[in-house]
């Protein structure tokens, strides 16, 4: 059932009225907010002083609470409006070399102390198939607040005036001749995360990130064809000024021009292509390519249910050419805007940067505490993460990024050295093999490269390669002024399955002579 928006503004006050919770943040921090009657602190003491106890070598315990908020709309109407929180805690423990993990959504002295108890059995009946004990390399006692840097709290903007901008977005599509339908949404997750460990340290922090977006439909019905460009821009960790800060209603405009321009394209003829790739494309074979392949859980084999190990393995640090030598790839914790920026991750490990590719060879890898020392290692990255109080924390990727040239060269720069080409831009399909090797990426929009100029929409466009085949052909990047962060708002792992927020920042690249197919034959 759909309504329209003066349907729904009239019935706003008694559906949020009836859907309202009680709001909180931890008590005296960044929020101003108060938490429910409850001393985070002393219900941590508790837990880690009973793990202790009982054995525990290491134990800690996360106190989180999760807000969301998602829209959508379609033409002039609004489909729906959902909001949810939730809250609880986790405590993990570390016995005779087992991690035993338990939680519990009610935050009270006794619950805390079942659920310890409840961790460590699980550790000690785990540590009968446990083949070779867990060991953490040391992390440095931490305590503070951490607050990420958005402008303005997407919660604090009243739901009409986010429909408002939503309905926005779809009049500037729906108002190119051609254009037959849209739909638009938006998403927002707050996290309010508090962890303690028996290392001593004590940490706070607010998390916010977002996520616009829409999709245009242009149908020839004569030809009985329908075409679709999805908007460009993806999720940020920023708040309710993302709206602003990028031009929604100019990109939903030039969308629905561009998807009226796929219904008369000319199709791709196969073969091989120069290819320049914009941030909003690009930043998708990064993810899958090097985001997941240096994660060294799946190189070590510990993670392999959800899409697959690596073609990477220790060994090869130090020693593989993973691209040519302008390919520079850093794992990032602490960049602006990051989904995946944090100020310390889920064992207190502040966020960092470090190589994972320099001067094209592969130098570095994502770790944890307990991933450190299997590399000979003496500290983490800081790359532990559970999506909720309920879940287990594990290896989760951080920002990693493709660096941009020194010079500050320009899109039109790369293109002028191109003969025969294609430029893309935006997020398409997608597929990778089990050791993120072989792929085939396709994306929004194609564009025709003819000596160096730019001559019209191509359509029906895909590239294939191989991870280290791929980074090698690349021979140009552009500069400061091309270089963007996109981000994927829902990256999966894991069984049961978590879903993490990551952010991979990436110049205009070229790269030569790369195997293009049609996608229809």
């Amino acid at each position: 059932m759909t309504i329209s928006r003066r349907d729904f503004l009239k019935t706003t006050a008694i559906a949020l009225g009836a859907a309202a919770v009680p709001t909180w943040a931890y008590s005296a921090d960044i929020s101003g907010k108060t938490l429910p009657d409850f001393d985070k602190n002393s219900l941590a003491d508790a837990a880690l002083k009973l793990a202790k106890k009982l054995d525990a070598t290491y134990a800690d315990i996360r106190i989180n609470k999760y807000r969301i908020e998602s829209l959508s709309t379609r033409e002039r109407e609004v489909q729906a409006v959902a909001k949810g929180q939730n809250y609880g805690f986790g405590v993990r423990v570390l016995v005779k070399g087992t991690w035993g993990f338990a939680a519990s959504p009610l935050v009270n002295a006794k619950e805390v102390e079942r659920v310890t108890r409840e961790a460590i059995d699980i550790a000690k009946a785990n540590s009968a198939f446990q083949t070779k004990p867990i060991t953490l390399v040391d992390a440095p006692k931490v305590s503070g607040n951490w607050k990420s840097s958005f402008k303005k709290d997407p919660f604090d903007v009243p739901v009409d005036e986010k429909i408002e901008f939503l309905l926005k977005i779809n009049e500037a599509a729906l108002g190119v001749k051609g254009v037959s339908f849209v739909n638009s949404s938006m998403a927002w997750v707050n996290e309010q995360k508090f962890l303690a460990t028996t290392d001593g340290t004590r940490v706070e922090q607010y998390l916010i990130r977002g996520v616009p977006s829409f999709q245009v439909t242009a149908i020839d019905r004569a030809k009985g064809d329908f075409q679709t460009r999805n908007s460009l821009a993806q999720g940020r960790g920023a708040g309710w000024e993302y709206t602003s800060e990028y031009d929604w209603i100019g990109e939903a405009k030039q969308a629905g021009e561009e998807a009226v321009m796929k219904l008369s394209a000319k199709p791709i003829e196969p073969g091989e292509y120069d290819l320049i790739l914009h941030p909003s494309h690009l930043f998708l074979t990064i993810h899958e390519s090097v985001g997941h392949s240096t994660e060294l859980d799946r190189a070590l084999l510990w993670e392999a249910n959800y899409a697959g190990t690596s073609f990477l393995t220790p060994d090869k640090t130090n020693k593989l050419q993973f691209g040519s030598k302008i390919v520079n790839f850093f794992a990032d914790r602490t960049q602006e805007n990051g989904l995946a920026t944090t100020g310390w991750d889920d064992e207190g490990v502040a966020g960092q940067k470090w190589d994972l590719v320099k001067d094209g060879k592969f130098v570095g890898w994502q770790t944890t505490r307990s991933l450190a020392p299997l590399i000979g290692e003496k500290s983490s990255r800081g790359c532990l993460h559970g999506d909720s109080w309920n879940s287990v924390p594990f290896p989760r990727m951080p920002n990693v990024s493709l660096a941009h040239a020194e010079k500050d060269v320009t899109a039109e720069e790369l293109i002028s050295d191109v003969k025969n080409g294609i430029m893309i831009h935006g997020r398409g399909s997608y597929s990778i093999d089990q050791q993120r090797y072989n792929f085939q990426f396709g994306g929004q929009t194609f564009w025709e490269i003819k000596n160096g100029k730019v001559t019209g929409m191509l359509r029906d466009v895909a590239y294939q390669s191989r991870t280290t085949d791929f980074w090698n052909a690349c021979d140009a990047l552009g500069g400061k002024s091309t270089y963007e962060l996109p981000g994927t708002f829902s990256d999966g792992k894991g069984q049961p399955g978590q879903s993490n927020a990551v952010s991979h920042g990436c110049p205009v690249a070229r790269f030569r002579k790369i195997n293009v197919l049609n996608t229809s034959s």
